[in-house]
C-alpha cells in the first residue's frame, strides 16, 4: 500500500520556518490500522501527522468534506492548527482543489477553512477562553517553567487543557524568547492531567521588541511547551492561539489580533474573534516535500 505524502511549513512562507507537519492523504481508512496509523506518525517524528480522509469519496480534487485526524509521534489529539493550515494547503494549492471552502470532520467538530490569498489559509475554530487558575495549586509546575519572577497572571482552559502564563508587561522579548523551561520536570510535576501544554506570554509594544520585520507591532507573543504530548516546544501552534487569542481580545479589547510564536522556527498567527463563539485563524504555509510512503 503508498500512501502520498507532504511536509508543510505552517504558519510562515518561508522554508524551514514555521511549523511542520506530514500530511497523508487517504482514501480507504479501513485499510489502516490505529497502530498503523501511530507508527507512520512516530516514523515521520514531526510535531503532527495529520490525515485527510476521503470519507465521502468525492476525490481530493473536487471535494469539499473531509475527515481529519492528528498524531504526534506518540498519541493521537483532538485538535491541531499548524497541521490544518498544513491540510488545506495540499489541497487547495498543491492539488488544486476546486472548492473555496473545505471542512474538515474532527474529534472537535467541523472545522472550515478558506483560501487566503495569497497562498494562505483561514481556519476557523472553537474560541477557548481561559478563567483565572491559583497559582499555589501548581507551584511546583511553575518553578520548572522558569517565569516565576515574571509572572503577571495564570490562566487554565479547561477545554483545551492548556495553561497560559501571562509575563509582566516590563518582560522584553529577548527574555521570552530566552526561557529554558525543564520540560522533563514539568511532566514529573503535573502527572495529573489537568494541563497538558503551557502557553507563556507577553504583550506586545514596539519598546519590548515585539514588532515584525515590516515593524508592525504584535497585540501579543509567546511560546508553548507540550512534553505531556511528547513535544517540548512547538514551533507554532494554531490551536493554542483559540486560548491565547480570546484572552488577549478581552484585555486589549481588540477583535482583530496579530500574534508571533517566538520558538526558534517563529512564524505569525493573524487572529479574528467572531461573534458566534468562534475564531478564524490566519497563517501562510510553504510545501518543501512531496513524495510516497509505501507500507508492506
Amino acid at each position: 500500500m503508498e500512501l502520498p505524502i507532504y511536509t508543510v511549513d505552517a504558519f510562515t512562507n518561508v522554508p524551514f520556518q514555521g511549523n511542520p507537519a506530514a500530511v497523508c492523504l487517504v482514501n480507504n481508512e479501513k485499510l489502516l490500522s490505529e497502530e498503523k496509523l501511530q507508527q507512520i506518525a512516530a516514523e515521520m517524528n514531526l510535531s503532527e501527522t495529520v490525515y485527510i480522509i476521503d470519507t465521502c469519496q468525492t476525490g481530493f480534487t473536487l471535494g469539499d468534506r473531509f475527515r481529519i485526524r492528528w498524531f504526534t509521534p506518540t498519541n493521537e489529539v483532538n485538535l491541531c492548527g499548524h497541521a490544518t493550515v498544513a491540510s488545506a494547503s495540499v489541497l487547495f494549492y498543491q492539488l488544486n482543489n476546486q472548492s473555496d471552502r473545505i471542512t474538515f470532520d474532527s474529534a472537535s467538530g467541523p472545522l472550515i477553512t478558506e483560501r487566503a490569498h495569497p497562498n494562505g489559509i483561514t481556519m476557523n475554530f472553537p474560541l477557548n477562553p481561559p478563567e483565572n487558575q491559583d497559582e499555589e495549586e501548581i507551584a511546583n509546575l511553575l518553578q520548572h517553567i522558569g517565569t516565576t519572577a515574571r509572572i503577571h497572571s495564570v490562566y487554565i482552559c479547561k477545554t483545551t487543557h492548556n495553561l497560559l502564563i501571562r509575563l509582566n508587561d516590563s518582560t522584553t522579548r529577548l527574555e521570552l524568547e530566552s526561557l529554558r523551561p525543564d520540560t522533563t520536570a514539568m511532566m514529573n510535576a503535573e502527572p495529573t492531567g489537568k494541563v497538558k501544554g503551557v502557553i507563556i506570554s507577553l504583550k506586545g509594544t514596539i519598546d519590548n521588541g515585539c514588532v515584525d520585520k515590516a515593524g508592525e507591532a504584535y497585540d501579543f507573543i509567546s511560546r508553548y511547551f507540550a512534553p505531556w504530548n511528547g513535544i517540548p516546544e512547538d514551533p507554532v501552534t494554531g490551536s493554542a492561539h483559540t486560548v491565547s487569542g480570546a484572552y488577549w481580545s478581552e484585555v486589549l479589547q481588540k477583535k482583530s489580533l496579530y500574534a508571533r510564536q517566538c520558538s526558534k522556527r517563529g512564524g505569525d498567527v493573524r487572529i479574528q474573534i467572531k461573534d458566534d463563539g468562534r475564531v478564524n485563524l490566519t497563517g501562510q504555509s510553504a510545501i518543501v516535500l512531496k513524495g510516497t510512503f509505501i507500507l508492506s
